[in-house]
C-alpha cells in the first residue's frame, strides 16, 4: 500500500513512489502567481490519476425512495482532490476500539468504554440501512477506522506576529488519506479515520458518532438546517438521520469519482 496524501479540511501531497507526484507538495502555500505552474501540476495530475467515472450505485440507495421530494443539501458537498469520497467495495468495513481488559467490567473506566462502544454502534447500526457495513479486528484491513481519543486542536502559528491561534477543542473529527494497491495496476483508494471523544456522554457520543459517520460514508459537507445529522453545529436536540441525509447520500453516489479505479 503506497500512501500519496491525507486531509483534515486543507490537504498537502506526499511524494512516494510516482514521479508525477513530485512538486505538488503542499499546494495550499502557492501563492497568485503561481497560477499558470499550479495549472500544468493540476493538468499532470488529472492524466495520471484514473478518469473519473461513475460506480454503480449500491442496491441500498437504489431502494430508496423519497416521495415527498424532501430535498437534499448536495450544493453544499465538497470535491476531493480525486473527486466524491465513494465507496465502490461492500461491505465498508470498519474498526472500532473497544475495552481490551475485561477482566472487571463493573470497573468504571470500562463501564464508560462500554458505553462508548454502545453508542458508536447505534450509530453504525443505522447508517447501515443505506449502505453495508462490517467490522474487522484488525484496524489495517479497515476502510474506517474509528477512535476513541480526543481530537488534536490542530493549533497554527502565524509567524508574521508571531501569534499563536488555538481553536475550540473539537469532540470529534473526521479526515481521510488516499493511497494505491499493490497490485500490478494499482487502484487509487481512501481511508477514513474517525476521532471521537472519550469524555462525551452516551447521548452526545451517538450524536457525535452518527454525524462523523456521515462524514465517513461520503457527505464530506454540512448542512445548513438543525434537523439533518449533518447540521454543521452542534445542537441540544439530537438529530437522527434525516431523508434530506439520505437524499444527498444518494446523489453523491451517483457522482463520478477517480477512487476505486485503476491508474491509467
Amino acid at each position: 500500500m503506497t500512501n500519496i496524501f491525507n486531509q483534515k479540511k486543507g490537504f498537502c501531497w506526499k511524494y512516494r513512489k510516482y514521479p508525477f507526484l513530485l512538486g505538488l507538495t503542499c499546494i495550499a502555500i502557492l501563492v497568485v502567481f503561481w497560477v499558470q505552474p499550479l495549472n500544468a501540476q493540476r493538468d499532470d495530475l488529472e492524466r495520471s490519476l484514473p478518469p473519473l467515472q461513475a460506480h454503480p450505485l449500491p442496491l441500498t440507495l437504489i431502494e430508496w425512495q423519497d416521495p415527498k421530494n424532501s430535498g437534499d443539501y448536495f450544493d453544499k458537498i465538497s470535491l476531493s482532490p480525486a473527486g466524491y469520497l465513494i465507496w465502490s467495495q461492500f461491505p465498508i468495513k470498519f474498526y472500532l476500539d473497544r475495552p481490551t481488559n475485561l477482566n472487571d467490567p463493573a470497573a468504571a473506566s470500562t463501564r464508560l468504554f462500554l458505553q462508548w462502544v454502545d453508542a458508536v454502534m447505534e450509530a453504525i447500526t443505522e447508517w447501515q440501512d443505506f449502505l453495508p457495513l462490517v467490522e474487522v479486528k484488525d484496524p489495517k484491513l479497515a476502510d474506517i477506522v474509528i477512535e476513541r481519543t480526543e481530537p488534536p486542536l490542530d493549533a497554527s502559528f502565524d509567524p508574521e506576529t508571531g501569534q499563536l491561534t488555538i481553536p475550540r477543542a473539537r469532540s470529534a473529527q473526521t479526515n481521510y488519506n488516499f493511497y494505491l494497491t499493490q497490485d500490478n495496476s494499482p487502484i487509487l483508494r481512501h481511508r477514513m479515520t474517525i476521532k471521537i471523544s472519550p469524555g462525551l456522554s452516551q447521548l452526545s457520543t451517538l450524536s457525535a458518532s452518527r454525524h462523523e459517520l456521515g462524514h465517513g460514508l461520503g457527505i464530506w459537507g454540512h448542512s445548513d438546517q438543525e434537523t439533518d445529522a449533518l447540521y454543521f453545529s452542534q445542537v441540544r436536540s439530537l438529530s437522527p438521520i434525516s431523508v434530506r441525509d439520505v437524499n444527498t447520500l444518494k446523489k453523491i453516489y451517483q457522482q463520478p469519482t477517480r477512487l476505486g479505479w485503476k491508474l491509467p
